[in-house]
């Protein structure tokens, strides 16, 4: 397949859902959906009565009835859930997960991937986080049994996707090694996941799968060294990210310092040297304020194969992101109005993460601090090695005290946000508690937020996704020996 020239970013949780990523694959780019926190979406649009019939339509071209009717027995309210009762929740993941978690994540993955390229015969993504370990197994076979074209991931070193998509093309089984706080050298703790086991006679239905090419998102020459020389399969190109693109960004190098404002200093330590990149012989794609197409030539001109683009996208008429947050958003663009942080905080990782500042958001302190701390997802939890050798799960977002009773470090809550539930409130899934209290939103984009306006054709207050690749190319001249991937 040909290379494109604009990756869609894969921005969670579902603001790059399936009809953006369709949008952009129908238009010759690549569009990429985000798999992470998809189980939830999906059970909820179930919940919510799946009123356009979408995932139940995917869900009939799953090969085994058997699954697809448990999840619809558990989560589907025919006539949609009463507003003022919360969505079902789902079980958090741990290391030794439930058949029924491993099939409805993989299950969410395929629907978000079979909708995303429904009729036509565009390229299509799949976004992961190697932050979110735990569900990444059943998520990459959900997407392979859809057809998934591409894989990308960040926030993270993925060394072991790259070998897991050559056995799961297979239905092999597969582990995944877990980063597990207070581990030593001699522990080795793995998820599991046989695609037997969770679909049983599934292979023999479908036959062997399409092994998608795998795009790991990075931050440095350095990790794109140590990728080509562990990974545990073939590397097709890289995303090279810079800070200021949207969500999480990689912690700037050396000594954190941060500005008048609070926000951690990148320098020119933190720039990629595309000369070194060049000689790896592999495309890459640059990321991270190149939303013009003067940025996109010059990506071009310096080597690149294109670029990757998210903020563009996540305020586009097709995107996830709930209409009234996006509307307000863009309006406070073309009013010049916007404002982004990097906090060095907000994010349960300690990963710095963008936060596009929006009354009636957790950007303001006031919902922030009225907001009570729970960690009921999940997602983001991190293992940790107990005293006597047994696994825990703690995330700093956490109660302040469950935390510090696992042993974790009371400075880590300052300022922590439940991104799982904050993030599935952006897009339209805010989650309500027994005690009537709604999740609020947390918007995050990149610092070329403040330049959205360029996309909205005269006239209009609103501007599709095809206004925003019709910008990005206009008058561009690409390379001509970009070659294929």
């Amino acid at each position: 397949m040909n290379l494109p020239i604009i990756i869609q970013g894969g921005m969670g949780v579902a603001i790059s859902d399936w009809k953006l990523a369709k949008a952009v694959s129908q238009l010759g780019q690549l569009g990429v959906v985000s798999g992470v926190g998809i189980s939830r979406i999906v059970s909820c649009r179930l919940n919510d009565g799946d009123l356009a019939g979408h995932v139940r339509r995917a869900l009939s071209h799953f090969a085994l009835p058997e699954p697809v009717q448990a999840i619809i027995d558990r989560y589907y309210v025919p006539s949609g859930r009463d507003p003022a009762e919360p969505y079902k929740p789902l079980v958090a993941y741990s290391a030794h997960p439930p058949k029924f978690l491993d099939q409805l994540t993989s299950l969410a993955n395929f629907v978000e991937v079979f909708l995303a390229r429904e009729g036509h015969d565009g390229i299509v993504g799949l976004n992961l986080l190697e932050k979110v370990q735990m569900p990444t197994l059943a998520s990459l076979y959900g997407a392979m049994l859809a057809g998934v074209d591409y894989v990308l991931m960040g926030a993270g070193i993925p060394m072991q996707v790259a070998g897991i998509l050559d056995k799961l093309a297979n239905h092999e089984p597969v582990t995944y090694r877990l980063d597990v706080h207070g581990a030593t050298a001699n522990d080795d703790v793995r998820m599991h996941f046989d695609p037997e086991a969770i679909f049983p006679g599934i292979a023999k239905l479908v036959g062997q799968l399409k092994r998608p090419k795998f795009l790991p998102i990075i931050s440095s020459v350095v990790l794109a060294q140590a990728l080509l020389k562990r990974s545990e399969g073939p590397i097709n190109g890289f995303v090279i990210e810079g800070p200021t693109a949207g969500g999480h960004n990689a912690p700037p190098r050396g000594a954190v310092k941060l500005n008048e404002k609070g926000e951690p200093i990148y320098t020119d330590k933190d720039v990629v040297d595309l000369e070194k990149m060049k000689q790896f012989g592999l495309p890459f794609w640059l990321a991270g304020g190149y939303g013009n197409p003067a940025q996109v030539q010059r990506a071009l001109d310096a080597g690149a194969a294109g670029v990757q683009v998210g903020t563009a996208f996540a305020l586009c008429e097709e995107s996830g992101m709930e209409p009234s947050l996006k509307q307000r958003l863009l309006r406070q663009v073309l009013d010049e109005e916007a404002e982004v942080f990097t906090s060095p905080t907000v994010s349960p990782t300690g990963f710095p993460f963008k936060v596009a500042q929006l009354e009636g958001t957790l950007s303001e302190q006031a919902l922030y601090e009225a907001r009570p701390r729970i960690c009921d997802m999940g997602f983001l939890r991190i293992l940790f090695k107990k005293e006597d050798g047994s696994l825990g799960y703690r995330c700093a977002a956490e109660p302040v005290d469950d935390y510090v009773k696992k042993g974790g470090q009371i400075e880590d809550t300052v300022g922590r946000s439940c991104l799982c539930n904050n993030l599935g409130a952006t897009a339209g899934f805010a989650q309500r508690r027994k005690d009537g209290y709604v999740e609020e939103p947390i918007i995050t984009t990149g610092d070329d937020l403040v330049a959205a306006g360029q996309y909205v054709p005269a006239g209009k207050t609103t501007y599709s996704a095809k206004d925003v690749i019709d910008y990005l190319l206009n008058g561009v001249k690409p390379r001509q020996s970009l070659g294929t991937a």
